[in-house]
């Protein structure tokens, strides 16, 4: 298990759940778990059994199906209620028998929310922590407090906020995490109120939202200021605007800091286990993540390339490998001869001064008219081919494309595609049928080509975008389309613009299935 002296405890599958759009099923919340438990935290808060079915259920199932080998899980809830014995109160014995080795309960700090919220006395509030940590540590589970609404309640009332976590700390409860639950703590106000907390005694935790963008920066600042329990979400995920990213936290801990968090190689890791959890929970990756982002460490202008091409380190904070992220070059009319020569490297090829010139011009013309490579690798890829051999080098030849979009008269929109190639001396015409233009004109140029390229068939077209570019010119705007394919061995997007959609999503399509013949190692 991990070492005692500082917690990460993560609470995804609670608070994080808690994200607009996001619903976890029982399965989803055991997957996460064990992404969570690879990454190395100390402890993952599971949900609140006996108020929530699916957590009743999550715990019941983990008993059996979880085999963590870092994490222990924390059930959570909340104090026992007003006027009723803990020993009686039936959602602490749902805690109680949740079998969690740690139980974090959740308790009010904030005068004004005890007496509004609670509609009890401030001295019975406190006889409820009392009761309710002394009760489960008496049943042998270990007990964390997440005092809520912390920071606003010491704003109004200090002497009783430090009470609470004096009352919870003599009952016998092991850490109190001070919770900024509003979110609207900045760093420096945060850290004068930690550091209060911390000359009262107890053992001391944050927990962050993020609702003026500092919960990672509240974090941290409360650790400055003698936390030693840190708390938040994978991704950033929770209500509003979100819990602290602890992935950020972690990373910034342990890189920047020196901390000794999670293992190395868990921790190199992390950008696998981040895009991992968002597969899980189907909420669509922020390109532009601290550290895990597949932006976090790429660069676009032509004067960082220069200095990269020097020394990666001059325009990175650490090596991207530290957490299994990679660097990346994006190509586009920014670019200057370093940055094509990087990607022309980071592809495989090592440039020439007079190709490298003709590509940075060749670049640049094309992204005048619309073109962008920064998402469209492989498209680039074949530009620089064709660069380097002086002209284009195809599979196939075609002699005309054709698209019919027919409605029948059952009101079914039906669209018929005809394709003319010329591949290996043969002279193919194949039709296919879609729902669409684009899809008729996919399953007809398989249809022609397979026959002679049998990989074909296990290359599938997996996202389509189309952006106008000239809005100002209604529907003979010029439109690019971006193509993303796939194969068993991972996934390329290619390129197309022009006035017509359809012929923007040819050009895409066509350069699509050359680079996925390449892929499998058929030369033109």
């Amino acid at each position: 298990m991990a070492d005692d002296r500082f917690h990460v405890y993560d609470t995804t599958l609670r608070d994080g759940a808690q994200q607009e759009g996001l619903n976890l099923t029982v399965a989803d919340k055991l997957a996460v778990a064990r992404h969570l438990d690879g990454l190395g935290v100390g402890f993952i808060e599971g949900g609140w059994p006996g108020a929530n079915p699916k957590d009743t259920e999550f715990f019941r199932r983990a008993r059996t199906e979880l085999d963590l080998k870092h994490a222990q899980l924390a059930a959570f809830g909340a104090t026992r209620r007003a006027g009723v014995k803990a020993a009686d109160d039936p959602l602490v014995a749902a805690l109680r028998e949740s079998g969690a080795p740690v139980v974090t309960l959740v308790a009010k700090s904030h005068d004004r929310h005890v007496e509004l919220a609670l509609r009890t006395t401030l001295e019975e509030n406190l006889a409820m922590i009392r009761d309710t940590v002394s009760h489960l540590r008496a049943e042998g589970q270990r007990v964390f407090l997440d005092a809520e609404h912390f920071f606003d309640g010491y704003k109004s009332n200090p002497a009783y906020a430090l009470e609470v976590l004096r009352t919870a700390a003599e009952a016998g409860a092991d850490v109190i995490a001070l919770c900024d639950t509003n979110g609207g703590m900045l760093p420096d106000e945060l850290a004068d109120i930690v550091h209060e907390a911390v000359q009262a005694g107890a053992r001391v935790g944050i927990h962050c939202h993020d609702d003026t963008g500092c919960a990672v920066a509240n974090t941290l600042a409360a650790v400055r200021a003698g936390a030693t329990h840190v708390q938040g979400c994978a991704n950033g995920y929770g209500e509003r605007s979100g819990n602290a990213n602890l992935f950020t936290v972690v990373a910034n801990l342990q890189l920047k800091r020196g901390f000794d968090l999670v293992p190395q190689a868990a921790l190199a890791d992390m950008t696998r286990i981040a895009h991992a959890i968002t597969e899980v929970t189907n909420v669509t990756p922020n390109s532009h993540a601290p550290y895990v982002g597949m932006s976090a460490f790429a660069h676009k202008a032509g004067l960082h390339a220069s200095a990269i091409k020097v020394d990666p380190n001059l325009y990175q904070h650490i090596d991207p490998a530290a957490v299994g992220n990679d660097m990346r070059m994006l190509v586009s009319d920014m670019a200057g001869r370093a940055s094509v020569e990087l990607k022309g490297r980071e592809l495989g090829y090592e440039l020439t001064g007079e190709h490298t010139k003709a590509l940075v011009e060749r670049v640049k013309e094309l992204e005048s008219r619309g073109f962008t490579f920064e998402a469209a690798d492989a498209s680039f890829e074949l530009l620089l081919r064709d660069t380097v051999h002086g002209e284009r080098k195809r599979h196939f030849e075609v002699e005309s494309w054709r698209v019919i979009v027919e409605r029948t008269k059952g009101g079914e929109l039906v669209s018929e595609a005809t394709v003319k190639v010329h591949a290996k001396g043969e002279r193919i015409v194949a039709t296919g049928e879609g729902n669409g233009p684009v899809n008729a004109l996919d399953k007809a140029v398989r249809l022609a080509l397979e026959q002679l390229y049998p990989e074909l068939a296990k290359v599938q077209l997996v996202d389509f975008k189309v952006r106008i570019l000239e809005d100002t010119h209604g529907t003979d705007a010029v439109t690019r389309v971006l193509i993303t394919s796939s194969d068993d061995t991972g996934e390329w997007a290619t390129v197309g613009v022009a006035e017509n959609i359809i012929d923007a999503s040819w050009q895409a399509l066509e350069q699509a299935v050359t680079y996925g013949l390449l892929r499998a190692g058929r030369d033109c």
